[in-house]
């Protein structure tokens, strides 16, 4: 579904991806793990050209996307959730969820879709009319899920989901990314939760100084002693 290969991304004189390859088969949740400066949200970034490549090829569904717009990715089915959630603050949900379906004319799909977002996230249901700025951390996540949905996605980019939310609401946003994978959606995931995210995952890779230094299946990482020591907390 998704082939990198040789990946490449420089800031200056500062090598944030060293050469990554990886994959994502239709049906998987990938996780990408590293700490902060290992190069896991250049390495969504580039992938949905939010920023430009210094090398590398990215094919999706063996079409050579390395250089097609943002916009045109989208189309395609490549969506991106990034970090900090980015809501539109001085619009209400529905019309950030209707943003998310920017690309598309089928008025009876993008109903029905926002219907399905809010089975998804009843608050948001409850919370249509309001502005997305007054939200929770909390609801500003599920908002930003959601209007990422909104674009009937076939791939899934998220990039840490878990970020600054409480326990409980951590554990509610992974049972739905589950639920979202089980629909059929392919998720790619950036997550400094290591455990829950290779929990959750089919496989993993660790990012490390914008190189991968190790694969496996979730299971494996999460049982391998070296993951365990220096992201599982030991």
């Amino acid at each position: 579904m998704l082939k990198v290969s040789d990946l490449r991304v420089s800031y200056g004189a500062i090598k944030a991806i060293q050469g990554i390859s990886f994959d994502v088969k239709e049906g998987e949740i990938i996780s990408l793990i590293g700490s902060n400066g290992a190069g896991k949200t250049t390495t969504l970034q580039s992938l949905s050209n939010i920023i430009q490549k210094e090398s590398g090829s990215v094919f999706f569904y063996d079409k050579d996307i390395t250089k097609v717009s943002s916009d045109e990715i989208v189309k395609m089915g490549l969506v991106h959730v990034p970090e900090g959630r980015r809501v539109f603050s001085n619009m209400t949900v529905k019309e950030n969820l209707d943003i998310g379906a920017y690309t598309r004319k089928d008025k009876d799909g993008i109903r029905k879709d926002r219907d399905r977002v809010f089975e998804l996230f009843p608050r948001l249901a409850e919370r249509m009319k309001q502005y997305a700025g007054t939200l929770s951390g909390g609801e500003q996540q599920m908002l930003a899920i959601g209007r990422g949905l909104m674009a009937r996605p076939k791939l899934l980019l998220l990039d840490e989901p878990s970020m600054g939310l409480a326990p409980i609401l951590v554990d509610e946003i992974f049972s739905i990314v589950k639920s979202i994978n089980r629909e059929g959606v392919t998720i790619l995931l950036v997550e400094q939760n290591a455990f829950k995210a290779l929990a959750l995952a089919n496989r993993g890779y660790i990012l490390e100084t914008g190189k991968i230094i190790k694969t496996g299946t979730g299971e494996e990482l999460v049982n391998d002693p070296a993951v365990k020591s220096a992201y599982l907390g030991g």
